[in-house]
């Protein structure tokens, strides 16, 4: 994929070749980041990359070290001659690393001025991906550097058409979407994540299930497949739901799915007054908690938004819990 490792202390620096197309290294890596495997490890150099064989005329593109990030961009660019300015976000996607800051004017200028650019290219142009925009002072950029900051496309597979447009977006380009084939691709990890949430749940239903004295495999097969489902329901349902859930708020609307999912649980299985209300009262804000995971994967919110529902919501998912807790050991010592 790449070579040319460029020295420290190499002036002007050395940039390193990029293809566009993937190995099997890069699908398998791809794989794992949707699964949410290894992710704080996957990244890439920081640096001046040349895609194909660029000249001084050539535009300069600029994005973050996280792999999945920098493959996305490469593969969308076969058949160009650019420069690639990979900046140090720490191994975090642009739109994140933006909110951090990370991905911002302080690295873009530092990564300027370290790898010459101005020496590189003959122009004073780098196009800045849109979603880092929050990251970034342009006028403070052009200030330090020289360069002029555009901003490109939201989605790297229209950076060409971008660029054969001289540079200018139409306002498909400009559009963030969140449709059911991205929402759906942002499942796994969040399963993955949900499920190391199950054990700690596991542990004590399963100690209070024995301690009623119900056999350990029924106990494990019947006290956790609620929880399982009430993970399933957060994980794969919401995302899907959520364009049609009549609730703004993540939080509100993951935990009014979990009481739609824990009420129809509780007729079908007829549950009685303890049990039923052991269901309504742990069920939905473990489908709330996880519903508001997929706040960091759409620009549905924002992040004083997201703030302001965890500050809310939090207190009541632990109260409910605990009431849930309560509930769930009055059944198991009167019954019913």
């Amino acid at each position: 994929m790449m070579e040319n490792a460029c020295p420290e202390n190499e002036h002007p620096c050395r940039t390193r070749k990029v293809q566009a197309t993937w190995t099997w290294r890069d699908h398998l890596g791809a794989w794992k980041m949707r699964w949410g495997f290894g992710r704080n490890r996957y990244r890439v150099q920081p640096g001046l990359y040349a895609m194909g064989l660029p000249s001084p005329e050539d535009p300069v593109l600029v994005t973050a070290n996280y792999k999945l990030t920098f493959d996305v961009l490469r593969r969308s660019l076969a058949g160009q001659n650019l420069w690639i300015l990979v900046l140090n976000t720490h191994g975090i996607n642009v739109w994140c690393a933006a909110g951090k800051k990370t991905f911002g004017t302080d690295e873009l200028v530092k990564r300027i001025r370290k790898h010459h650019l101005g020496q590189v290219v003959t122009h004073k142009t780098i196009i800045f991906p849109q979603l880092g925009a929050p990251g970034i002072s342009a006028h403070e950029v052009q200030k330090q550097t020289e360069f002029r900051v555009t901003y490109g496309p939201v989605r790297a597979s229209d950076i060409q058409a971008f660029l054969a447009n001289e540079m200018k977006a139409n306002e498909q380009m400009r559009t963030v979407t969140f449709t059911l084939r991205e929402r759906l691709a942002v499942v796994p990890v969040e399963l993955v994540q949900a499920l190391r949430y199950f054990l700690p749940i596991a542990i004590p239903v399963v100690l209070l299930s024995l301690l009623g004295g119900i056999n350990l495999s029924i106990a494990t097969a019947l006290a956790m497949l609620p929880f399982l489902g009430a993970i399933l329901t957060g994980t794969i349902l919401f995302p899907i739901l959520l364009p049609v859930i009549p609730l703004r708020s993540f939080a509100a609307g993951g935990w009014l799915l979990g009481i739609l999912y824990a009420g129809g649980l509780a007729l079908f299985i007829h549950a009685g007054g303890w049990l039923a209300a052991t269901l309504l009262l742990i069920l939905p804000p473990l489908v709330s908690f996880i519903a508001l995971n997929f706040t960091g994967a759409t620009t549905f919110t924002s992040l004083s938004g997201v703030e302001f529902e965890l500050k809310r919501a939090v207190p009541m998912m632990v109260a409910s819990a605990v009431l849930g807790v309560i509930a769930y050991t009055g059944q198991l010592i009167l019954g019913g």
